[in-house]
């Protein structure tokens, strides 16, 4: 009885993750410029198997967490934030593409004056139709937020496991669609990722949202074995919550993109 629980925290016992994820992060970095250096990706393939070995781990550990009802409502709070504050996080991430994009494109540096001389998108660049293969990847994208929205819908309001086995396999399947399709468009695509400013922002902002999708529809096929598996109720689902807020940040950061690098750009 001395150490029984008489509140609502979750005092973590000692954990090796956090360490074991630093120093596999680090193994990856530094072996990802070693690589580009010239020596072998060697070092920097085992950092990357150390951190997707931790995020495994420390991740079984929080669904075991959240099976034995450790995850209280106190504790959920304090998920939920975190949650906020990572996906905050990742606004700040792609504003820093929107803003190098923006700023080369209003002001275009060119030999003698960026406003007389600069010439944006630069020339010889041959933009992407948005209204053919963009727009349908964004049609695909939204209906996949709707159909998560939907899973979250059965679970919550209507106890509906079916349903929600079926929207969240749904929305993944959309999610590996709009891949499929952003791969393509990479394939067919004029002009590449060296070599001029437009390439570089169009790459790099497509390509990490493309890279947050493939994250958020592994998220998704979790939540759907968890899902499987009798994990969530209408009342405990804090990781299929996040995984749809996850999603519903991809999709907003698709719409700008969309509008501003696909359009706008032009």
């Amino acid at each position: 009885m001395a150490h029984a629980k008489n509140h609502d925290y979750h005092i973590l016992p000692p954990s090796i993750w956090p360490l074991a994820g630093a120093v596999g992060a680090f193994t990856m970095f530094f072996g990802a410029v070693l690589w580009m250096h010239g020596s072998s990706p060697f070092m920097g393939l085992i950092g990357f198997a150390l951190v997707l070995y931790v995020m495994f781990a420390w991740w079984s550990e929080m669904v075991s967490e959240a099976k034995i009802g450790d995850h209280t409502p106190v504790v959920a709070i304090g998920l939920r934030y975190g949650f906020i504050m990572f996906i905050m996080s990742e606004v700040m991430f792609f504003a820093a593409w929107f803003w190098s994009f923006f700023k080369h494109a209003l002001y275009p540096m060119g030999p003698m004056s960026p406003l007389v001389d600069g010439v944006w998108p630069p020339a010889g660049i041959e933009t992407l139709d948005p209204w053919h293969l963009p727009l349908m990847n964004t049609l695909i994208l939204l209906c996949s937020g709707a159909a998560a929205t939907w899973a979250h819908h059965a679970l919550v309001h209507e106890n509906n496991r079916k349903d929600l086995k079926n929207g969240l396999i749904l929305s993944v399947v959309l999610g590996v669609w709009f891949t499929a399709f952003q791969a393509y468009e990479y394939s067919h695509a004029s002009f590449g990722f060296a070599g001029n400013i437009y390439g570089a922002n169009f790459y790099m902002a497509t390509g990490f949202h493309g890279f947050h999708v493939l994250i958020g529809s592994i998220f998704l096929v979790v939540c759907w074995l968890r899902a499987r598996a009798g994990h969530f109720t209408p009342t405990q689902h804090i990781g299929f919550e996040a995984a749809a807020w996850y999603w519903h940040f991809v999709d907003v950061v698709w719409l700008f993109l969309f509008a501003a690098i696909y359009v706008w750009g032009q």
